[in-house]
């Protein structure tokens, strides 16, 4: 009798236990994924990490050939140096036309002079004047093409600017600081703009979504600490966790289910962020308790 109902304490406390352990949500492990890209095309001269590698913001990850991109900027460069010269020497004309009217303006003066004495004749004032306006229309037709060629310049220059960004983006860096997680390209191959060249992500945690029903709601607040529960090697590892946010929407359940009445069952989304110590990977499954 006695070992009966011993036996009998056990399985209740056994029960008591199982209920107090039971988790209110599933969901499996995530995190934030980087797509490192290539910006141009050409030959990958250095690729610096491996995969399980940390690296930090900023950290050189790749670099791409620029060869092509900086003899195109000696040509421009080459042009812009022309176009400057260029607009020198129409400053130049113009000070020579300057000089010019100086010039005629005296003999205009003299003649002036002349034709109240007599001594010149309305003609001479006339090529005179003459001239002042051609050396005027000049004036002109030079500042004008100063212009065009101050355009010009602006246009190389932008080229410039282009083919500098495009040669200091062959420089591949880290966006944020985090982990290899994948590498799919290696030093000599080509790389062309899009082309992945590694994924990456901050590990040091990671989400767990998980979904919850409507009723549960009221018990999922963003903020809120959580107990989060993973498989070890032990048995059960406990973790805390910070629910970081909570869907406003609600969704069918996002798995395969075989009922019909699971399959129409709305839930929403949960994010739970949790610390890693290293224990915890991406796709791992996880437990909560609110």
């Amino acid at each position: 009798m006695k070992t009966l109902l011993f036996l009998s304490l056990i399985l209740i406390l056994g029960a008591c236990s199982t209920n107090q352990t039971k988790s209110d949500a599933f969901g499996n492990f995530e995190t934030d994924e980087v797509i490192i890209s290539s910006e141009n095309s050409g030959k990958i001269l250095m690729t610096a990490f491996a995969e399980g590698e940390k690296v930090a913001k900023g950290a050189i990850m790749a670099v791409t050939d620029t060869v092509n991109m900086v003899l195109q900027r000696d040509q421009l460069m080459a042009q812009k140096a022309s176009v400057l010269a260029e607009k020198a020497g129409l400053f130049a004309q113009i000070a020579v036309s300057d000089q010019l009217i100086v010039n005629v303006q005296k003999d205009q003066a003299r003649i002036r002079k002349m034709i109240a004495d007599g001594a010149a004749t309305p003609k001479q004032m006339d090529d005179v004047d003459g001239q002042i306006a051609l050396a005027e229309k000049q004036k002109k037709a030079y500042a004008a093409q100063i212009m065009a060629t101050e355009r010009r310049g602006e246009a190389i220059e932008a080229q410039i600017s282009v083919l500098n960004e495009r040669i200091g983006v062959s420089v591949v860096k880290a966006p944020i600081s985090g982990t290899i997680l994948e590498k799919y390209s290696l030093t000599g191959e080509l790389a062309t703009p899009g082309k992945p060249l590694y994924k990456m992500a901050n590990i040091d945690s990671l989400i767990l979504r998980i979904y919850v029903s409507g009723p549960q709601l009221t018990q999922v607040k963003t903020g809120n600490q959580v107990k989060v529960f993973i498989d070890s090697t032990n048995g059960i590892k406990e973790l805390s966790g910070k629910v970081e946010w909570v869907s406003s929407d609600a969704e069918f359940t996002p798995k395969i289910i075989e009922t019909r009445e699971e399959r129409v069952k709305l839930v929403y989304a949960v994010k739970v962020r949790v610390p890693n110590d290293g224990t915890l990977k991406i796709g791992m499954p996880g437990e909560i308790k609110f």
